[in-house]
């Protein structure tokens, strides 16, 4: 039988086999980095200070875009330090806050897309009655209850996993401590707690997945009764930044998450990990921004005034 002992840290191994990669990687992350910080700080402040944008889609951006500044900040920073010192140690208590804010962070991010979702279909099929719908009352109502719903799947799979009992070995290969290499170090019966795990992801990817789809489902039956192509084109390129913003976040978590670990490549998991946590919250500024006449109009307007100025 294999000695277990008392698990008090753990050491994130991710990319020290290719120690000279670690300074080209570690300057890459981080012009990542600022490039996240500045696109979704600047996002944010574009829709408080212009009026145009004071409607409940931009709304919904700007708390989605401060969830990416947060969650990118839980996981880059802490990878640039593994990059810099060849790997890193983390207590016991800072691994699982760690965990913590990633899933709460994480999970209020999926739940804001599927109700950006809704909105899209509020506008598209009911658009006469779309500001009854969302109201500033409905939207305030939709963004609290997706940090609720955050904070208590985050808070139950929390505690789910740091129940586990954890065998000698300590190393996790991975940018951060998540679920699927942290399951990999686990030893003897872990069923309740992996069930309980597997139940609330149930209630976070799949369920929004479903509410994205049947969404759109009726928007494309709505734009296909619009008689005329260009019309149908103009409807359809108000969802098309949504769109594209759902397709790369839930690809990646449904591939992460979504599968049987068992047997799977430490490398690719890596890779897929820096897409999501890392890549996809400096490109959703940019997606918003380039796919979005309102925005590049708010944008060429303040730095207009700023020219002048």
């Amino acid at each position: 039988q294999r000695n277990l002992t008392m698990v008090t840290e753990f050491f994130l191994i991710a990319f020290t086999e290719f120690p000279e990669w670690a300074l080209p990687l570690f300057l890459l992350f981080l012009l990542i980095y600022l490039i996240t910080l500045l696109g979704n700080s600047g996002m944010i402040v574009l829709i408080h200070i212009d009026r145009r944008l004071h409607t409940p889609m931009y709304f919904l951006l700007s708390h989605l875009s401060f969830m990416d500044i947060c969650y990118s900040s839980v996981t880059v920073p802490q990878t640039m330090v593994v990059l810099l010192e060849h790997g890193a140690a983390l207590s016991y208590m800072r691994c699982a806050a760690q965990f913590f804010l990633f899933t709460f962070f994480g999970s209020i991010d999926c739940y804001l897309l599927a109700i950006m979702s809704y909105d899209r279909y509020a506008a598209v099929c009911q658009p006469l009655l779309y500001a009854a719908i969302m109201t500033q009352k409905a939207r305030l109502g939709f963004v609290v209850g997706a940090y609720v719903a955050g904070l208590f799947s985050a808070l139950v799979r929390t505690t789910s996993a740091f129940t586990l009992t954890f065998c000698a070995n300590n190393e996790i290969d991975f940018i951060f401590c998540d679920l699927p290499p942290l399951l990999k170090l686990t030893c003897g019966d872990s069923s309740i707690q992996e069930m309980v795990i597997i139940v609330f992801a149930i209630f976070v990817i799949p369920a929004c997945v479903v509410a994205i789809l049947v969404s759109y489902l009726f928007i494309i039956v709505a734009i296909m009764r619009i008689p005329s192509a260009g019309g149908r084109v103009k409807t359809f390129s108000t969802c098309a930044s949504h769109l594209t913003a759902v397709s790369l976040f839930f690809g990646t978590l449904i591939f992460m998450y979504l599968r049987d670990n068992s047997g799977q490549s430490s490398k690719t998991d890596r890779v897929v990990s820096v897409f999501y946590t890392t890549v996809i919250p400096m490109l959703n500024p940019l997606i918003y921004s380039l796919r979005n006449k309102e925005v590049k109009e708010a944008l060429w307007k303040i730095l207009s005034r700023t020219k002048r100025s």
